[in-house]
């Protein structure tokens, strides 16, 4: 072929300064495009032979090699794909990747920062001058009588393309390293890029250093394959002892076997996993292989909960393995990862056009070869499509939860406490998710017993009934003044232990709900059934724990209240402090301190938002009750003016306060010091 000239047809003067000071952050990036486009070389040729078109020598074998060469400062990517014609590598290389340059050139001529420029002009070759001065490419088409091509380009608008001196049908890329990016001569920083993008693609990847002492390993000649480099044959004559046998006698045995091994030259290790748990059946795999593939891909050495194997074929191809991790409830902050691949190929990690928001708290991969990416492969497409996918990972979450809280209840109940921060934040994003979980949210009571919302309800001898959003208007009155059933519930076992055990001593149950999450989640399930209400077991004293006083003794009864909420506010110094005096049927508890669910709730809310600390009215005072049948509270209301009456009010009032939240460090002061004050009585 005759030598030839040109310039790419675009208007500026250089378009690879653009491209590389836009995609800088992504630079990497390049490392992934060259393999990528071997292996599209690699799966057309093979399409050419199952379609008749091409027949694929006997001995032949799928590879992409690439070459490090620290001394002359390129590196190389070589494939066995079908390879170019000199028509071709016009078209597809010099043309087609600049065919929107002008455009792309006006409409980002005048930002300077564009995190996503990558998602907006198609890369793909071209990536190649992120981090090189020069590019070369030499290839020959799998078709007969081609004649081998190289093209040549400074990284400029100029190129030259000649007859090459190719043998092999595929492409050789060969990059020379500009100086700011040396470090992708190093072996083991390519070894790293190709491992974050390349680790899973169908075709095997060999990574080599040119001019590397060759290495050998020593194996069985058994063990020897068609392919392996002989070096030498290796004889191991038996081993022998001498030995004393049960006779006392001595004699010589044979403890190791004669050997016959071969030295041979090291075979190349590819970093590719070509056939990727998520791209086989669920029934080939053991939970062996699910775990060791977890620990692999995510280096997390704790075990997996459980996961779910995403395997659809229509209307989109999506395959995948999600993992449910072990999620420590003391922590805000609950971080997962979802690897997003196209086609095995590495694309993003948590995109949230295609991971819903609540499910990135999971770990896992997705692979889609459907996605509507960019050239580049490294953004989405704005497309109703991306949705769809969306929808279909969130309802294959929801039928495997239900599904086990089914027919695997036992196991289910073992997850539950690490799964349900995540199960009730999906709840709370999503409500196509919300409705197919509505029956497998489960609830743990006081004694360790897990309860659906249903059982809870029905428990309290009510039944469950979803608001009916299509209801005339006028019929929201009659809802709202339906009779509610209260589900109670615990935020601190430690801190609630004394409700607790009121609430056990009278027969009652209690849901624990100690989670972030929990409050806006209750409130989200009050408003879809009419007659639910959640209500905090500290929030008011139930009917059940308290006496009735007797008609004749109720004059007398309000003196005594009188007199000792006179007497507390008197001696607590707050003429404000909300009291109230109940016949407790527990006659151990002596007082204690609630706050209604409103103005908990109102509290809650407002400290979310940053508003406890501007002096803004935080929506409710707490209530101390104090039970006229404890000795304590009967010896208050008979020594108003005792000499020890002030003491025992202060820590009646800081024990029920003790129960029902923390004290600030002066109250915990004067407590500790008060304490040692009532001990020394007790010494006297």
């Amino acid at each position: 072929m005759e030598a030839k000239k040109g310039s790419l047809s675009i208007s500026s003067e250089n378009i690879f300064p653009i491209i590389k000071k836009w995609v800088y952050s992504d630079h990497d990036i390049f490392v992934r495009e060259m393999i990528s486009n071997g292996c599209d070389a690699i799966t057309k040729l093979k399409k050419l032979d199952v379609m008749g078109e091409y027949q694929l020598p006997d001995d032949y074998k799928a590879s992409i090699h690439v070459e490090v060469n620290p001394e002359e400062k390129t590196l190389k990517f070589m494939d066995n794909g079908l390879g170019m014609t000199a028509e071709e590598v016009e078209e597809y290389i010099t043309q087609i990747a600049f065919s929107g340059a002008t455009e792309f050139l006006e409409k980002y001529k005048d930002k300077t920062t564009e995190d996503d420029m990558i998602g907006h002009f198609g890369l793909g070759f071209y990536s190649a001058f992120m981090v090189a001065d020069e590019v070369h490419i030499d290839t020959l088409s799998y078709k007969d009588g081609a004649t081998p091509v190289r093209w040549v380009s400074n990284g400029g608008t100029e190129y030259e393309m000649t007859e090459g001196d190719k043998q092999t049908v595929g492409s050789e890329i060969t990059l020379y390293l500009n100086d700011d990016c040396l470090e992708f001569a190093n072996e083991y920083r390519v070894r790293e890029v190709i491992q974050k993008y390349c680790s899973f693609m169908p075709v095997e990847i060999f990574l080599s250093k040119a001019n590397a002492e060759p290495e050998y390993e020593t194996i069985d000649e058994a063990e020897l394959k068609e392919d392996d480099e002989v070096v030498e044959h290796i004889h191991e004559d038996a081993k022998t002892e001498e030995k004393e046998n049960e006779n006392g006698e001595k004699e010589v045995v044979e403890v190791s076997p004669a050997k016959d091994k071969v030295k041979i030259k090291k075979r190349p290790e590819s970093l590719s996993d070509i056939h990727p748990l998520w791209t086989k059946h669920p029934n080939e795999c053991s939970d062996e292989d699910y775990k060791e593939f977890y620990r692999k891909v995510f280096l997390d050495y704790k075990e997996p909960l459980f996961w779910i194997h995403l395997n659809m074929d229509y209307p989109f191809n999506l395959k995948g393995i999600l993992y449910f991790p072990r999620i420590n409830t003391e922590y805000d902050s609950i971080e997962g990862t979802i690897k997003l691949y196209n086609n095995q190929v590495f694309i993003a990690d948590n995109i949230k056009e295609v991971i819903p928001e609540f499910l990135m708290v999971l770990k896992g991969v997705i692979d889609c070869p459907d996605l509507p990416l960019n050239v580049s492969r490294s953004a989405l497409q704005n497309d109703g499509f991306v949705g769809k996918i969306a929808e279909y990972i969130s309802k294959k979450v929801a039928d495997k939860l239900a599904g086990m809280c089914k027919t695997k209840r036992e196991d289910y109940e073992k997850y539950w406490d690490s799964i349900s921060p995540f199960i009730k934040f999906g709840c709370l994003k999503d409500e196509k998710f919300c409705d197919k979980m509505k029956d497998a949210v489960l609830f743990k009571d006081i004694d360790g017993k897990y309860l659906t919302l249903k059982d809870c309800v029905e428990a309290n001898g009510g039944e469950l009934k979803e608001l009916d959003k299509n209801a005339a208007p006028d019929n929201a009155e009659e809802n709202a003044e339906e009779k509610k059933t209260t589900i109670y519930y615990v935020t601190d076992e430690i801190q609630q232990s004394q409700y607790i055990n009121m609430f056990r001593a009278q027969g009652q149950d209690a849901v624990v709900l100690k989670h972030n999450i929990d409050s806006p989640f209750i409130t989200q399930l009050e408003q879809r059934y009419q007659n639910v209400q959640f209500q905090r077991i500290d929030a008011d004293v139930t009917d059940n724990a308290k006496e009735e006083v007797a008609e004749d003794e109720k004059e007398a009864f309000q003196k005594t209240v009188d007199s000792l909420t006179a007497t507390f506010r008197k001696e607590l110094g707050n003429d404000k402090l909300d009291v109230k005096v109940e016949k407790l049927k527990d006659s151990n508890v002596a007082s204690i301190m609630t706050l209604s669910e409103q103005s908990r709730r109102m509290q809650e809310m407002m400290k979310m938002y940053g508003m406890d600390s501007m002096g803004m009215d935080m929506g409710g005072e707490n209530t101390l009750i104090l039970n006229a049948n404890h000795p304590l509270v009967q010896y208050v209301q008979k020594h108003e003016d005792g000499e020890n009456t002030s003491l025992i009010c202060k820590q009646l009032y800081d024990l029920a306060m003790l129960a029902h939240k923390p004290l600030n460090p002066e109250e915990m002061t004067a407590f500790v010091q008060r304490s040692n004050d009532i001990m020394m009585l007790l010494t006297k």
